[in-house]
């Protein structure tokens, strides 16, 4: 399919809108309302989560970027001003998710809200964000795995074909949408049961970590630190043990939620 939704959008010639850029802006809107949601159920005016995006989203999109161009440094040392063209793309998750992470540090800083707490009524949101988004790396033709020969598994969802290549390879960008609804769904569960804030955000850490590290094994485009060495899949060992420790943490008390009583409680309306 063509990666446009239109062009030359109201006459204007290169005035384009891509169809990453709606997947990727119906994964935010869906994970704003939902974050809405889940913060008006724990007694939070749905307001804060509005609050906390003039913050995220513009870090998120620098994360991402930064952390891209930091690792493709050789393609942007002759012209600095390519950093800014993310119209061609060039944005990386665990960019996005270190940035929204400072937002978020920064919100909590202001604001008085406790970290864990805004955290975890994100982290939901974050997940099926992910999940929807990987759906752009279908429509761009990106983010695949290793060229599948055998005709037997020639077929969507294991395999997708490259028309610029000719070829079938590991449909990964699904692979890891399929993870990611998975761990949505753990999550989900874990929210049910009432768990301790901070929770959320470590099973996210844990879990992502493993997919990602397993996927990012069989994915052609990966960003290296050096030959061999993927940049993704060293992060994923991170966020997997600062999960662990963090769980081990609240487990014994030693990570806890301090009380809330500022103006985003529902009470105070």
């Amino acid at each position: 399919m063509d990666r446009f939704a239109f062009e030359n959008l109201f006459g204007i010639e290169g005035f384009n809108i891509a169809w990453y850029g709606i997947i990727i802006a119906s994964g935010l809107l869906l994970g704003v309302l939902l974050a809405m949601h889940r913060a008006k159920r724990r007694g939070f005016k749905p307001d804060m989560i509005l609050d906390f995006l003039f913050w995220a989203i513009p870090l998120a999109i620098v994360g991402a970027r930064l952390y891209y161009v930091a690792f493709e440094w050789e393609n942007y040392a002759g012209d600095l001003l390519k950093i800014f063209a993310i119209n061609q793309g060039g944005l990386a998750i665990y960019g996005g998710v270190i940035g929204g992470i400072i937002a978020a540090t920064i919100f909590c800083k202001i604001k008085k809200v406790p970290f864990l707490t805004l955290i975890d009524l994100a982290v939901p949101s974050l997940i099926l964000g992910q999940a929807i988004g990987r759906w752009g790396n279908f429509v761009n033709q990106e983010a695949f795995g290793n060229i599948i020969t055998n005709p037997s598994l020639q077929f969507f969802p294991v395999a997708v074909y490259i028309e610029q290549l000719g070829e079938w390879h590991q449909a990964t960008f699904f692979y890891e949408s399929a993870w990611n609804i998975v761990l949505l769904c753990v999550v989900f569960l874990l929210s049910r049961r009432k768990v301790k804030d901070g929770t959320l955000l470590s099973t996210y850490f844990i879990g992502y970590g493993i997919g990602r590290f397993l996927i990012e094994g069989l994915r052609t485009d990966s960003l290296y630190i050096v030959p061999g060495i993927r940049v993704s899949q060293i992060l994923s060992l991170i966020l997997i043990a600062i999960g662990i420790v963090m769980l081990i943490l609240i487990r014994k008390g030693v990570l806890k939620t301090p009380s809330y009583e500022g103006k985003y409680l529902l009470k105070q309306e």
